[in-house]
């Protein structure tokens, strides 16, 4: 996986976003790193429930 990060913005609540840093907090993890990990959690589970995202030839 690339070190680049793509800026991306996303609108959640206010009150999604409080719980999601709180939670962050916990896991010693900055809110974007929290989001960053629960996509990629999502990401992961969808792999195991039907196949491998292939980008460009190669797997995320």
């Amino acid at each position: 996986m690339a070190n680049y990060y793509t800026p991306f913005s996303l609108r959640v609540s206010e009150d999604l976003l409080a719980k999601i840093k709180v939670i962050a907090v916990r896991n010693k993890r900055s809110a974007n790193k929290e989001i960053e990990y629960a996509l990629e959690q999502y990401v992961k589970a969808f792999e195991e429930r039907h196949e491998e995202i292939m980008i460009d030839g190669d797997a995320l």
